[in-house]
C-alpha cells in the first residue's frame, strides 16, 4: 500500500473524534453489557490462580497511584493494573469474544480503558466510548489481516488484534492530538506479537497473559509514551515492513476503517451465558433445554450423545480443566439443573462418585456437517432415558451470541453469579446498577470502592 491511498489519515481522524460522537443507544446498552461482564470476569478471575499470580506480580513493582487492581484496594501504576486486570479478566473462560473477527476483545481492551480513565479521571462516557472504539480497532485489525491467514502463519489474532484494540481504547482517553495518533498506532503495532502456542497451556496463566494483560499493558504504554511526548513512524501501515505485510501475505487494510462509525463490532461480540470453553455453549444449552421441557434429571439418563464441530469437539474433549470439560459440564448440568460458575471451576467434582458415571454416559463426537454449518459452533444433544426414549434438540444460534444477545438482566444474573463469591451480594447488586447507568458517572475512579475487597 502507498501513501497516496493510506488508510492512517482516516484512521486517526476516527479517532481523535471518537469521545465526541454520540453512540446509538442500542450500541451504548451493549457496551455496558460488555463492561459488566468483563468486570465480573476479572472480580471472579481475581481470586484464580492466573489473577492471584497477576496481582502478586504487580505488588510488587511500584510506581505511581493510578489505577485499582481489582478485587483489592491496590492502586497501581496504569500499566501494571492494566496488566493485573487484563489477566483477571481472561484467567478462565468467562469473557466475550468476536467470532468474526477470531478475537476476545473485552480482556484486552476493558483493562487497557480502565486504566487510562482512572489515570485521567475520565467519566463514565468518556470510558464507554473508548472502550466501544478499542472493539472496533482492535476486531478490524484481525479481519484486515485475516484471522485464518493469521493463524496459518503462526501469529496469534488474540494478541495481535487485542493489542491493537487496547492502544486505541487507551490512546483515546490520553488527550492526543490528532497526529499523534500516528505514533499511538506505531507504537501499538510494534508490540502487537504472539505465537499459536497457546493450547498447550494447561494452567492458563501465560494464556491469561498474552490474551489480556499483555494487551492491555502495551496499550497503556503506547498511550503513555506518545502523551510524554514520544514520537514514532509516521504511517506504520505503508512502506517496507509495514505492520500489515509483516502479519499478512494479502492483507486488506481497507478492512480497518470500513463503516467505521456505522458497523461497531461490540454489537458482533458474542457474551458467554455460561463460563465454560466456547464450543460448550450450544451443547450445554441444548442439554438444558431438553431438561426443561421433557423433566428430565440425573437419575433418568441412559447416554447422551453430543455432536459440535470437528475443531470444537477436539478442544472440549475430556479435558482436564473442568470449565473446558463437555462430559463433565453435563454431569454437573444434570446434578444441579444449572451450570454455574462454581461448579465449572470445581477439580473436587471432577472425580466425584455421581458425576463420573454420568460422565461415562456421555459420547462427544465431531461431526462434518456441523463443521461446516453456519452460523457456526452449532450443536446436537440426544437424551436417551431409560425408558428408551430419545429426545434431540439442535442449538443454531446459543443465547448470547451477537445474533441472539442477553438482556439486561441476563448479563446482571451471569455477573452476579461471579461476583457474589468475592464481592458479597449487595456489593455486586451495587455494582452492577453502577454500570447499567454508567453514562452518568462523573469519574470512574467512583467505581473503585465496589471492586475493591
Amino acid at each position: 500500500m502507498s501513501s497516496a491511498n493510506s488508510i492512517t489519515p482516516e484512521l486517526i481522524h476516527y479517532l481523535s473524534g471518537a469521545l465526541d460522537a454520540e453512540l446509538p443507544p442500542n450500541v451504548l446498552e451493549k457496551a455496558k453489557h460488555h463492561i459488566l461482564d468483563t468486570l465480573a470476569a476479572m472480580v471472579s478471575g481475581s481470586v484464580l490462580k492466573p489473577g492471584v499470580l497477576a496481582r502478586q506480580y504487580v505488588e510488587q513493582q511500584g510506581g505511581p497511584e493510578e489505577a485499582q487492581v481489582v478485587g483489592s484496594s491496590m492502586v497501581v501504576s496504569a500499566v501494571n493494573a492494566a496488566i493485573a486486570n487484563g489477566m483477571m479478566a481472561h484467567a478462565d473462560e468467562t469473557d466475550d469474544s468476536n467470532g468474526s473477527a477470531g478475537i476476545h476483545p473485552g480482556c484486552a481492551v476493558l483493562p487497557a480503558a480502565m486504566a487510562m480513565a482512572e489515570r485521567q479521571n475520565a467519566n463514565g462516557s468518556d470510558f464507554i466510548k473508548a472502550v466501544v472504539l478499542g472493539y472496533d480497532i482492535g476486531s478490524r485489525t484481525t479481519k484486515a489481516l485475516g484471522r485464518e491467514e493469521m493463524r496459518a502463519r503462526n501469529h496469534l489474532p488474540f494478541s495481535i488484534g487485542g493489542t491493537m484494540g487496547a492502544t486505541a481504547a487507551a490512546g483515546c482517553l490520553a488527550g492526543l492530538q490528532e497526529e499523534q495518533y500516528r505514533d499511538l498506532l506505531s507504537y501499538g503495532a510494534q508490540q502487537a506479537s504472539g505465537i499459536m502456542t497457546y493450547p498447550r497451556d494447561v494452567e492458563h496463566i501465560e494464556k491469561a497473559f498474552i490474551f489480556g494483560g499483555m494487551n492491555a499493558r502495551n496499550g497503556v504504554m503506547a498511550a503513555e509514551m506518545v502523551q510524554m511526548g514520544f514520537t514514532g513512524v509516521y504511517d506504520t501501515f505503508t512502506g517496507d515492513g509495514n505492520f500489515l505485510v509483516a502479519y499478512a501475505d494479502n492483507p486488506d487494510g481497507q478492512q480497518l476503517v470500513a463503516e467505521l462509525g456505522s458497523r461497531y463490532e461490540v454489537m458482533l461480540t458474542n457474551i458467554k451465558k455460561f463460563c465454560v470453553g466456547f464450543p460448550i455453549q450450544s451443547p450445554a444449552e441444548g442439554l438444558l433445554m431438553i431438561m426443561d421441557k421433557h423433566v428430565i434429571g440425573a437419575a433418568d439418563v441412559d447416554k447422551i450423545v453430543a455432536r459440535l464441530p470437528e475443531s470444537g469437539a477436539h478442544t472440549v474433549n475430556d479435558r482436564d480443566m473442568p470449565d473446558i470439560n463437555l462430559q463433565y459440564i453435563f454431569a454437573i448440568a444434570l446434578l444441579d439443573g444449572r451450570v454455574s460458575f462454581e461448579a465449572a471451576h470445581s477439580f473436587e467434582r471432577m472425580t466425584a462418585p455421581d458425576v463420573l458415571d454420568l460422565r461415562s454416559r456421555v459420547t462427544l463426537i465431531g461431526d462434518p456437517e456441523l463443521s461446516g454449518a453456519q452460523p457456526d459452533y452449532q450443536a446436537i444433544v440426544e437424551v436417551t432415558t431409560k425408558d428408551g426414549t430419545v429426545h434431540e434438540e439442535r442449538v443454531t444460534s446459543f443465547r448470547g451470541r451477537a445474533e441472539n444477545p442477553l438482556s439486561r438482566e441476563e448479563v446482571g444474573e451471569k455477573a452476579l453469579d461471579l461476583m457474589e463469591p468475592v464481592l458479597g451480594n449487595a456489593q455486586s447488586k451495587e455494582l452492577i446498577d453502577a454500570i447499567n447507568r454508567l453514562e452518568t458517572l462523573p469519574s470512574v475512579r467512583e467505581l473503585r470502592p465496589l471492586l475493591s475487597v
